[in-house]
Order: C-alpha cells, then sequence, then structure tokens
C-alpha cells in the first residue's frame, strides 16, 4: 500500500497511508470507530478502490487476483440465515474449491467442533445466537486454509469466554505462517494479540511499530500504588515530578511530568505516605495513541471516550 487516498464526497477517508506486510506477521490496525481502519481494509481487499495510491496484494495488483487466497471476516456479520449452518459452511469451502463430499463435511464439522458448535451443525443460521454466528462467519474465513486473514473488529459482540477462543484461533493461525490483519477500536485486544501495530488516526497512520519498540519509545508516566491508611492528594501532587493525582484501573495513579524520574518519584511516594503496593506502570497502547493524537487535536479526554465506548472519533460513521 503506497500513497494510497480514499475520500467519500468532502470526507477524507484515508490520506496518504504507506503500508508493506511482511508475510507471516500479524497486524493491528488500531485506532477509534471512524479513523479510516475499515476503509483500508476494504480496498485491501478490493472492495473499494483508492482514489489514489497503490495496492499489491499477496504479489497481486488486486485481492480478486489473489481471492482463494485470502480469508476475510467482515465488520457487518453474515451468513446465509435460512441455510443450515454445515451446508452453510460447506458451500462456503465449494466456492473457495475444497469439493465437496463427506472429507469437506469431515472438515467442516471438525471446526464446528473446535469452537463448540458441533450440536448447531443442522439448525439454520438464523436460529443462532449473534455470538454462535459470529464463530460461524470465522469458519467460513479460514475453512479453505488461507495464507493472508483479514478480521475486521472479529470480538465485536462476542462474551469473555469466546473472545479467548477466538483470539487463541488466531494466533494459532499466525504461529501456522500465516499473514493476519486484523482491526479493532479495543487497544488491549491489540496489546494482548499483536506483534505489529498500525495506529490509525482521522486517515492518517500516525504509528506503525512493534510493540518492543513502541514500549522502547515510550517512556513509563505513570506510578500506581495503594495508600495503607488514606491518601493526602495534595500531599503527593505537591511533590517534585507529579503533574497530578487521581484515581485509576490499577489504584491510585499518579501521572508524571515530562522528564520526570520515575524511579525518583516512587522513592518520593514511599517517603511520603505509606503503601501497600508500588509499581511503575508502563504505557498502554490506549495510552501512546491518545498521547499521539491529542497532540494533533488536544482533546484526550474525546479521545479516551471513544476508545472506550466505541464512538466514532470523528462524529461520522465510515462510509462504504
Amino acid at each position: 500500500m503506497t500513497s494510497v487516498r480514499k475520500t467519500f464526497g468532502t470526507k477524507v477517508a484515508v490520506e496518504g497511508i504507506d503500508l508493506e506486510l511482511p508475510e507471516g506477521s500479524l497486524y493491528g490496525f488500531i485506532g477509534p470507530n471512524g479513523a479510516g481502519k475499515t476503509t483500508s481494509i476494504r480496498m485491501i481487499m478490493s472492495i473499494l478502490f483508492p482514489d489514489s495510491g497503490e495496492l499489491e496484494v499477496l504479489g497481486k495488483k488486486s485481492a480478486v487476483e489473489s481471492k482463494d487466497r485470502i480469508g476475510y471476516l467482515p465488520e457487518e456479520r453474515g451468513v446465509y440465515r435460512k441455510m443450515k449452518v454445515l451446508s452453510f459452511l460447506m458451500h462456503m469451502g465449494r466456492l473457495k474449491g475444497l469439493g465437496g463430499g463427506a472429507k469437506l463435511r469431515d472438515h467442516c464439522m471438525t471446526w464446528l467442533d473446535r469452537v463448540e458448535l458441533a450440536d448447531v451443525a443442522k439448525k439454520k443460521c438464523e436460529e443462532l445466537s449473534k455470538g454462535m454466528q459470529q464463530k460461524v462467519q470465522f469458519i467460513a474465513c479460514i475453512v479453505h486454509d488461507p495464507d493472508l486473514l483479514i478480521l475486521d473488529e472479529p470480538f465485536s459482540g462476542l462474551d469473555p469466554v469466546n473472545m479467548r477462543l477466538l483470539r487463541d484461533l488466531i494466533r494459532e493461525q499466525h504461529e501456522a505462517g500465516k499473514t493476519v490483519i486484523f482491526s479493532t477500536h479495543v487497544m488491549q485486544q491489540a496489546e494482548q494479540l499483536c506483534d505489529h501495530i498500525v495506529m490509525i488516526h482521522e486517515g492518517k497512520k500516525v504509528l506503525d511499530a512493534t510493540l518492543d519498540e513502541i514500549r522502547t519509545r515510550h517512556d513509563p508516566r505513570t506510578i500506581a500504588f495503594s495508600p495503607l491508611n488514606g491518601l493526602d492528594r495534595g500531599l503527593v501532587s505537591s511533590l517534585a515530578g507529579v503533574e497530578s493525582v487521581d484515581d485509576g484501573e490499577h489504584g491510585v495513579e499518579a501521572h508524571l511530568a515530562h522528564g520526570a524520574d520515575p524511579g525518583g518519584v516512587m522513592r518520593a511516594i514511599l517517603a511520603a505516605t505509606p503503601v501497600s503496593r508500588i509499581e511503575i506502570r508502563r504505557p498502554t497502547l490506549e495510552d501512546v495513541f491518545i498521547e499521539i493524537a491529542s497532540g494533533r487535536d488536544g482533546d484526550a479526554a474525546r479521545l479516551r471516550e471513544a476508545l472506550r465506548g466505541g464512538h466514532d472519533v470523528a462524529g461520522e460513521e465510515e462510509q462504504a
């Protein structure tokens, strides 16, 4: 993907994105809804075409030329509702060149068993819950053993148990040598799964790096601790190197001023108040995104709300 640009009327959905994915990599496209992730994926899949720039997929000029080597799970879930589950999967397998008969039936049943859906093989797709339909559609995506998996918000709507199951299956595909791209607005999902992150904000790529590179580049800026006997917030806030203090997911969090020494601030907190626990908290992907994106538009609170609530940061849904 080289200098790719896509507009819908006056709205610029993707602006000048350059991206190269090595074979066998696992890339996460992250950013709020409306950032340009789905549009980028649809252009990779040749569902949409860029206004300018160039795309190459699996060595071909178009995904259409490599369609049988690609597995695609779109953001809009869709199964043939009146078809029975096993019949639907066998149909999708035949479309991908797997032939048919008992061998394909056994192959599909093996996958249904793996996602704990063997008992619904003869049910119509419309009789399944949303989460079950999503697992069926994931099987349809990988039933032909593709070289490239493209998954758009694959965890949306799944409960924690099935989210973990799907995460393990994606990791298994990657370990088998498949190239995997998936998009999400939930940073934690990408952090748990990906080895490379592409952050997209307002249609532009704002970061393209491995997780290790991101962690090395962004120093710890928060100290989390649990006071033993209540907290004199004003006392901790007044310590040198502390910018602010608030309640966070990891207990009380002291946010460090730019250039502050985390070790020095930690020692100062220990001297100022007894604690049962204290740790330097490394920045999450959400923290990194907020730091980068808020430097562009200055509204960190709105960005954090968009990420956690799944809202469109631009106020409009991506168009197709």
